[in-house]
């Protein structure tokens, strides 16, 4: 009966933790559409950087500690910072040079390492919360998590791409995705480094 409880528990602490993402990962699926391989990448960098993230929590739950030192957690917020603020220089040049083809919000390919940082970024506060769960459960619980939450990376990428197809969403997505990219990403990094007081916030 253990293994059913800690599935439906890690399916509950999943979505709970992750939901947001789903935001995140439709600005990403607009700013991508109609490039070839952009379910892909985006797939890729979603895993890559919820892998990292479960990675950090087992080993920080194991005893690692000094592997991530809980103070360093709100500073992740420093990447879709940087990440938000080069995508507005970028599409403030591309405004102001006034070239058709750079205007375009779609159809801009996606980088997997970008997906991944974002991702890692936005679970910081994800590692803090997995932590004591899995020190709890033992080690058939952590990889009954594991195996549920790396199940469910698929699923959210799959809501996501349903909630940017949805013709409504696309075309608000279509006509803005260059202003809120670079805006939500900014937003998530100011939330990620004043929530977790990062430089005496």
């Amino acid at each position: 009966m253990e293994p059913l409880t800690w599935a439906v528990q890690a399916v509950g602490l999943f979505t709970v933790t992750n939901i947001d993402d789903v935001i995140v990962l439709s600005l990403f699926y607009a700013r991508g559409a109609g490039v070839p391989g952009t379910t892909t990448r985006i797939l890729g960098g979603q895993y890559l950087g919820f892998g990292a993230i479960l990675a950090a929590a087992v080993l920080v739950a194991l005893g690692a500690r000094s592997f991530l030192p809980e103070e360093v957690i709100p500073y992740f917020g420093l990447i879709p910072l940087v990440l938000g603020v080069l995508a507005a220089w970028r599409a403030w040049r591309a405004w102001r040079d006034d070239d058709d083809d750079d205007d375009k919000v779609s159809g801009k390919a996606l980088s997997v390492p970008t997906i991944a940082a974002v991702t890692f970024a936005n679970g910081g506060d994800n590692i803090g919360v997995y932590v004591p769960v899995f020190a709890t459960v033992g080690t058939g619980g952590i990889v009954a998590y594991s195996i549920v939450f790396l199940a469910l990376v698929a699923v959210l990428v799959v809501a996501a791409r349903y909630v940017a197809t949805r013709k409504p969403i696309a075309e608000v997505l279509e006509r803005w995705e260059q202003v809120l990219f670079p805006v939500v990403l900014i937003g998530l990094g100011i939330v990620i480094l004043v929530e977790g007081g990062a430089f005496g916030l």
